[in-house]
């Protein structure tokens, strides 16, 4: 292995290629026989790759290992033009999220609807519930729940558009918004006036989104803000930048929802 690329800048390599190629992390691990895992922490840096996964990697990826460990190597070089509209019109598909408008307000209308009665369930708990709605439901299902965009702000991640889709719904009485006094400090709630719609969440995103409320609508918000803040997604995104959904495929425990399976790995 040349020394001239560090772990990092072939992690990065690898990623790149993977995802030009339109494979999931799990898809690219079981081809060359790792756990996902130990190829998440390849393409964060964090871990070496040998010479015999590297040659593997060459094959599946479709690069030479000389062109690869050139300082002057681009991902976009060893792809056919015809093949590299296709495999990123695909990537598109898969990553790029476009926001449901209707999809993502009957999603905050069953949040709401499920956790009234909590007094904790201020705006702060509202949008980490949504956070995990959609993030945890990607991890599973590489497929975008209500296709919001989160940006990383200084007390957790915060659904873009929120303001202009809430007033709206306040406008169309939908959700009424309150102001209420919870421990002594100001507290914004939203009360439903309208039942969700439940035709459009189908089981597999109500699955998800339960699961999200049964483990965090009791908690402070305090306790959830600090947990999303540990979240991989939130951890590698530059503040007020948007998150990037693909993070997800580089969480570990506790925030990882998705079972991965047991994937051995050659010695």
């Amino acid at each position: 292995m040349s020394s001239e690329l560090s772990q990092k800048q072939i992690g990065q390599r690898i990623a790149g290629l993977r995802k030009f190629k339109g494979l999931s992390q799990e898809e690219l691990a079981k081809s060359i026989k790792i756990s996902r895992p130990s190829l998440a922490q390849i393409e964060l840096g964090n871990r070496s790759v040998n010479i015999l996964e590297l040659q593997k990697l060459s094959r599946v990826l479709g690069f030479s290992l000389d062109d690869f460990m050139s300082e002057y190597f681009t991902i976009v070089q060893e792809v056919p033009f015809k093949e590299e509209q296709k495999l990123k019109k695909a990537n598109e598909r898969i990553s790029v999220p476009t926001l449901q408008v209707n999809k993502f307000k009957n999603v905050f209308l069953y949040i709401i609807e499920r956790c009234a009665g909590k007094p904790n369930v201020g705006e702060t708990v509202l949008y980490k519930l949504l956070y995990f709605s959609d993030f945890n439901y990607y991890e599973i299902h590489e497929e975008h729940l209500t296709g919001a965009k989160y940006r990383k702000l200084p007390f957790g991640p915060v659904p873009q558009k929120l303001d202009s889709i809430i007033n709206q719904m306040i406008d169309d009485r939908e959700i009424q918004r309150i102001k209420v006094s919870y421990f002594d400090k100001a507290q914004t709630r939203y009360i439903p006036l309208v039942s969700a719609d439940l035709k459009t969440i189908n089981g597999a995103e109500k699955e998800v989104i339960d699961k999200v409320i049964d483990q965090m609508s009791d908690w402070s918000a305090a306790a959830i803000s600090n947990y999303s803040h540990k979240d991989m997604p939130w951890l590698a995104s530059n503040e007020g930048d948007e998150i990037d959904y693909e993070l997800v495929f580089y969480r570990d425990a506790p925030f990882s929802v998705r079972n991965y399976g047991e994937i051995g790995e050659e010695q």
